[in-house]
């Protein structure tokens, strides 16, 4: 629904009681022991539920109507495939059989609980690592692609965002040709950018690989969240884990090769998407909201979004979007 319109659209989370989500996890056979701790997700409801004389486990619930089954059951069997070849990602849980659950409408998975903290990403031998197991996700992403997941297109990242935006009234009347110019020219270089780039090979992709998605701990890191997993270029997973301006982008990326080429091929002609995938993610980002606001928890969250303080923002976000699309694109150093 958008900014002004009628009547709010019912919470789609809006039934997950603490009761309900225990009473979810038990209809998996599973004994719960009472503790309920909500852990922080937008997309999804996420929670660490305590299981009898059993390590506590993670609760999944997806939101109604984003993923299909089969959907779902692709991202399960990609955990799963990575799991099976030692690569630290955290599988769906099967339980008499199945890693999908439903219960009163509501589908769900169960994870088990890994900690960590944040990544150092500004440690050279911190990316070196990352980049060997992403290397390894992606040769196991590479063998067969999704079928029922979506690719990560200009179309469906950037022009479907785009026109998903100006069906809402978020974006003030006085910003909103100005806006829609921008986003336009910078749609433009993007396209620009693929061409230079020319035809890709795509894989199975974490999809969101930034450094909330990575948990550190002494043995190294594990991945999460592979929520948003889908067909892409293989640097989509890469160029979130760099910062910065060019030259230590550049220095981040040589090290990030270290580890990654170890175990996977990568094409230089990618590095010309780095700034497109930036491009595409801040539209995409914006559509996102948008589309999730009647959420309650976007607004508490993402309360400046409806301000024209953001659109501004956004503008001159996009313009420097462009200028940094028509210069060369980062180069390794060694």
């Amino acid at each position: 629904m958008s900014a002004g319109d009628g009547a709010a659209a019912p919470a789609p989370f809006g039934p997950l009681t603490p009761d309900f989500v225990l009473a979810a996890v038990e209809s998996a056979g599973l004994f719960c022991d009472g503790r309920l701790l909500t852990l922080n997700s937008y997309e999804n409801r996420v929670y660490q539920v305590g299981i009898e004389d059993a390590a506590p486990l993670v609760a999944k619930f997806y939101r109604p109507g984003r993923w299909s089954d089969a959907a779902i059951l692709e991202e399960h069997t990609f955990l799963a495939e990575l799991a099976a070849a030692e690569i630290p990602a955290v599988p769906a849980l099967e339980l008499d059989g199945r890693t999908l659950h439903a219960f009163e409408g509501f589908r769900f998975a169960l994870f088990p609980r890994r900690g960590g903290r944040a990544p150092e990403l500004d440690d050279p031998a911190v990316l070196t690592w990352l980049g060997r197991f992403l290397g390894r996700i992606h040769a196991v992403g590479a063998t067969r692609p999704f079928v029922h997941r979506p690719d990560l297109t200009p179309r469906s990242f950037g022009e479907e965002a785009r026109d998903a935006l100006l069906e809402t009234a978020f974006i003030p009347a006085e910003l909103r040709a100005t806006w829609q110019s921008v986003v336009d020219q910078a749609l433009a270089g993007v396209h620009a950018c693929y061409a230079r780039a020319g035809e890709l090979p795509t894989i199975r992709l974490h999809g969101d690989c930034h450094g909330g998605n990575v948990l550190w701990t002494d043995a190294g890191p594990h991945f999460v969240d592979f929520d948003d997993a889908r067909n892409g270029p293989a640097i989509q997973d890469l160029w979130m884990l760099l910062s910065g301006d060019a030259p230590a982008m550049a220095r981040q990326l040589d090290h990030v090769l270290e580890g990654y080429e170890a175990f996977a091929d990568f094409d230089p002609r990618s590095l010309h998407l780095v700034e497109a995938l930036r491009t595409l993610r801040l539209i995409h980002y914006a559509a996102w909201i948008a589309r999730r606001w009647d959420d309650p928890a976007f607004p508490a969250a993402f309360g400046w979004f409806d301000s024209p303080r953001y659109w501004q923002d956004m503008i001159l976000a996009l313009r420097e979007q462009v200028a940094l699309m028509d210069e060369s694109p980062l180069t390794r150093q060694f």
